[in-house]
This record gives structure tokens, sequence and C-alpha cells, in this order.
């Protein structure tokens, strides 16, 4: 349980003392937003649960795209930097945000990054939320679109289990595609649960291992710049 936010419980959290929080990081995520659209920068709020391949996915797109695609991330943990240090392996310019208790990033945390981070000539800029299925839906950072990232060994209902963070997701990427083989779950009945609970349906596979469903990702990533530019 967060011990900032309470994570919705009013009981911890009195429900006026949530709504001035969430008015103070509303207008803090404005502020990121505005930084994010002088520098022409896509930013992206990637969100999942511990282990489903955020990073990797992160790696993978640097990996395939081989500088093509300027990018630049901040990656949030409870402590330890090592997943903004793979990235940084990866050539990925990366600052770790650690934030202790909480679990999730805030538009106040991103902000404070901001301040150390070079967005100039960046196209992509990608928050890499703390790893939870709950929290991270409910706090805009600025970001231009909300990525899910669900790896299939995480089973089909997901969705239907945390209808919040989906109902929030702009695209759902469905990671650990090489693993479909080994396990007794149906892509199928991933889509039929996202369509329950997503406004717009809309679900990218991928292997981050073999590169299966890269090229669908990146070809999202440049509409998205497209749609953001017009």
């Amino acid at each position: 349980m967060c011990q900032d936010c309470g994570c919705g419980d009013s009981e911890l959290v009195p429900v006026e003392v949530q709504e001035r929080l969430l008015a103070a990081n509303d207008r803090t995520a404005a502020h990121n937003r505005e930084h994010f659209v002088e520098h022409g920068v896509l930013a992206l709020n990637l969100m999942g649960s511990p282990g489903s391949g955020k990073t990797a996915l992160l790696e993978a797109t640097a990996r395939w795209t081989k500088g093509r695609l300027r990018l630049g991330a901040v990656s949030g943990d409870l402590e330890t930097d090592r997943d903004a240090a793979r990235l940084i392996k990866a050539g990925i310019p990366a600052r770790a945000i650690t934030t202790g208790t909480a679990c999730h990033l805030d538009a106040s945390l991103v902000h404070h990054a901001l301040h150390e981070f070079p967005l100039a000539g960046l196209d992509v800029f990608a928050i890499e939320n703390v790893g939870n299925l709950v929290c991270p839906a409910i706090y805009d950072l600025g970001q231009a679109a909300n990525v899910v990232v669900l790896s299939v060994t995480e089973g089909e209902d997901k969705p239907l289990k945390y209808p919040t963070m989906f109902r929030a997701a702009d695209l759902v990427v469905l990671t650990k595609l090489d693993l479909l083989s080994h396990l007794d779950i149906r892509v199928e009945a991933i889509e039929d649960a996202l369509a329950r609970v997503m406004p717009s349906p809309r679900l990218i596979a991928v292997s981050a291992k073999t590169g299966a469903g890269i090229g669908d990702w990146l070809e999202w990533i440049a509409q998205r710049r497209q749609k953001k530019v017009a």
C-alpha cells in the first residue's frame, strides 16, 4: 500500500485530501506537458506489473531502430537504479527515479527529473513507471499517451481484474510472445478481455528477444508522433 496516496482508500486518505493532491499533480503534469510540446517530444507513460517487460521493450526499441529513433527515459522504482543502468547500456540516455515507498510516479517526480534531463534533440521520452497495475494509471505525468505492458506469463484475465489501468491505456503491448508456445494462454482471450474494458482496444504483441512485432510497435510510435505534430 502506498503511504503517499493511500491507493484510493478513503479510510487512509480522506477524499478531499486526495482530490487536492491530484489537483496539484495535474497542475504539475500540465507544466511537464508544456516542456514536451516545446521540445517536440512524444512522451509515453509506460506502465505494467513488475517483470512485465517494460525495460526490455525499450532496450529492443533502441536495438531495432539503431539510433534512428532518438530515445530518452526515466525509470521509476522503489529502490536501485538497475533499470536505468540497463537503458543506458542499451544506448538510451536515462535517469533513475527512486520513490522509496510510493508505488507510482507522480508529475512532481518527473518534473524534478526533467530539470536534469536534456530533452532537446529527442524524438520519444519514455516514462517507465513503477511496476504496479493499479496506482500509476491515476496520475497524469504530462504524457501524450499511456502504454500498458502486459506479458503473456501474467495470464488472460488481468484486464478484467485491473480494469482501471487498462481503461486508461491508449495501447497494450503484449510481451514475451516467444514464451507463448510453453503456456496455456490464448491471445484471443486477452483481446476479448481488453475489448470489455478499453474504450478503444488496441493490442500489439511483441517479443523483445526475437524482434517479433517490434515493427508494429515502431509504426504505432511513428503514427503517434505524426498525430502529435499534426
